[in-house]
Order: C-alpha cells, then structure tokens, then sequence
C-alpha cells in the first residue's frame, strides 16, 4: 500500500521538484541586478536579511531552491521529509508574498499583477503539507 501511495504522489514531486531545480539553477548564476531585486524584496518581508550581501543571499536561496527540488526529485526520500522541506521553503516565500503590500490588493490575499509570480507559492506549500500529512496517515 505504501509503495503505490508513493508513486501516487510521483507526478506532483516530479512536476514541482524539476521547477525548483530549474529555478534554483537559474537564480544560482544570476547577476547583480536579480540579486538586488530578490534580495530587496526579501528584506523588506525580513528586515533581519538586510545584512547580508545581495549575491551570496540570491545564492543561499538557490541553494535552498536546488535542495528543495533535489528531495521531491529522489524516490527514495520519503515524502515526509521532501514534503517537510518544501513547506519550510514555500512557506517562507508566502509569508513574503503576505508581508509585501505591492505584491496583493489592500485587505486583500488576492495579488496585484506583480503579485501573481508569488501568489502561486501557496501551490507549493500546499503540496508540501499535503506530501507530509500522506506520509503521516500512512496505513
């Protein structure tokens, strides 16, 4: 039973765990100008990040984006933990989304056009949570 639940769950850990790789990848030979972007946006959620250095933060989120994207792609991590991961990150990024007023309608979870990149993130923490609460509910 634990086996086919698994393979259940393969298309979502391998439609999810290719986009984080892919964007991770990306982010990780990204330039100034993205790091100043991704970091600016971080920090105005996190004032705690201001501190660090706009590159080495864009590649401490690349890195958190390849590993994330590396656990959903590898079968025999078990989904708790791919699951697990996947919340922490996503969940950050929601939590950004919510944080940041340009990114959603005043009084509103709804986005803004330029809110619509993030808002999708709630699919990832749902995802997460759901690749956890299977594992726990395991017969």
């Amino acid at each position: 039973m634990g086996a086919t639940r698994g393979l259940k769950r393969m298309p979502e850990r391998l439609a999810t765990g290719a986009y984080l790789l892919h964007t991770g990848l990306e982010k990780w030979s990204g330039g100034p100008e993205q790091a100043a972007g991704i970091h600016g946006m971080a920090a105005g959620a996190y004032p705690f990040l201001a501190g660090i250095e706009p590159a080495r933060f864009l590649k401490l989120v690349a890195s958190a984006e390849i590993a994330t994207g590396a656990l959903l792609l590898i079968p025999v991590v078990p989904r708790a933990v791919a699951g697990a991961m996947l919340s922490v990150f996503s969940g950050g990024l929601v939590t950004m989304y919510l944080r940041t007023p340009a990114l959603h309608k005043e009084g509103s979870v709804w986005p803004t056009p330029s809110g619509v990149g993030v808002s999708k993130d709630v699919w990832l923490l749902a995802i997460g949570v759901g690749l956890v609460l299977d594992e726990l509910m395991a017969d």
